[in-house]
């Protein structure tokens, strides 16, 4: 779970995803990841630190990317959720996407708001800019997803330990980065029916968070399909790093 500002909200999303994980008799652990906060949520979440929670903060904001990674590091479980700290989402989803991954034997699940399922609350201008950026993601990279930004997704360990060690985004396209990968990889992805509210509080998209997600977007098709960064060995890969940062 990372989290970046969110005192309003992450003692609640805590405590609401432990009663539904504890009564589902599921085994269990919640990484929070305060991702450079300037505010008291790693003190807040530290209060429910324990066993089933464990809590990671580090000073300067990194991005959403990088902080999932970080609470992936920190996990030990061979099913991984990504669960934003916002509480768009009821945890109870969770269990549904669990169940997905486990029936259809796939290896990643994704909430998708334009499944037909799917009820979502959603300002218009963010319907708007998701549709526009869905179809750049599907031209560019051939995802056959219909979503790509929902902030709940459903990983086996396995996807996560090939993807995150060569993953570099660290912001607003890491989404597009993993599964544009995992799908690269053979892995098999589908999507899942989303209830959303969306929560208005705490929202980071403006129009220079637009701009960097479509050159973020850009960069993953440059190494991707131009370089063959991904495919290549991690040795070449960290050459290929240091020349470029040169």
């Amino acid at each position: 779970m990372p989290a970046f500002n969110e005192e309003r909200n992450i003692q609640k999303t805590i405590n609401a995803l432990m009663v539904v994980l504890d009564e589902a008799d599921i085994d269990y652990e919640i990484v929070v990841v305060d991702d450079g906060s300037k505010d008291k949520t790693s003190g807040l979440a530290r209060i429910h630190e324990s066993d089933k929670v464990k809590v990671v903060r580090y000073q300067t904001n990194m991005g959403k990317g990088y902080a999932t990674r970080v609470a992936f590091e920190n996990s030990s479980g061979k099913k991984i959720a990504f669960f934003d700290a916002g509480l768009d989402f009821h945890p109870e989803q969770i269990l549904r996407f669990w169940d997905t991954l486990e029936r259809h034997s796939v290896d990643v699940v994704i909430g998708s708001k334009r499944h037909p399922e799917s009820v979502v609350d959603y300002p218009i201008k963010r319907r708007v800019i998701s549709g526009i950026y869905q179809v750049a993601t599907r031209l560019l990279f051939d995802l056959n997803v219909r979503d790509t930004q929902v902030g709940l997704k459903f990983f086996n360990r396995d996807v996560l330990e090939n993807v995150f060690p060569r993953a570099l985004i660290r912001r607003y396209a890491y989404d597009v980065e993993l599964l544009a990968m995992a799908q690269r990889y053979g892995y098999k992805i589908v999507e899942a029916p989303v209830v959303m509210k969306f929560n208005f509080s705490n929202s980071s998209v403006n129009w220079k968070a637009i701009w960097q997600s479509g050159v973020d977007t850009m960069s993953v098709f440059y190494r991707l399909k131009i370089l063959r960064y991904y495919d290549k060995p991690a040795a070449e890969r960290e050459e290929m790093l240091a020349k470029y940062k040169k």
